[in-house]
């Protein structure tokens, strides 16, 4: 049997491979922290007037965590009361399981055509 050689990719389709990945990891970190869908605490639910480490819920332990970061009960109010919004609407919820269901389809369409590929490089058409 035939060692098998793979064909070659040259540097310019490496290249433009390189700058799509790259676009896209770029895209899919910030396109939802510019759409505002990245879950990140949006707001202090029930502020704190004149906030001390006790009124923030705070141990000695981690009262001293903060101050040796630089807080102090002013400054860590909004870090430790802010809360997550988990919310999410029926739509975003469709328009995500259309795209993992395209995703699967386009990944096993891709890779019936890449496996027909490389067993016809390895054995020929039959």
């Amino acid at each position: 049997m035939a060692h098998y050689i793979p064909p070659r990719q040259s540097k310019i389709s490496q290249l433009i491979d390189v700058i799509v990945l790259v676009t896209l990891t770029v895209g899919a970190l910030f396109v939802p922290l510019k759409l505002g869908m990245s879950g990140a605490a949006k707001a202090v639910t029930t502020p704190v007037e004149n906030p001390t480490w006790e009124t923030l819920g705070q141990t000695p332990a981690q009262a001293a965590q903060y101050e040796a970061l630089g807080y102090n009960p002013a400054s860590a109010h909004d870090l430790i009361l802010a809360r997550f919004d988990y919310s999410f609407t029926a739509g975003a919820l469709i328009a995500m399981i259309v795209v993992i269901v395209l995703y699967y389809f386009l990944l096993l369409r891709f890779s019936e055509v890449e496996y027909r590929e490389v067993i016809s490089e390895k054995f020929g058409d039959r």
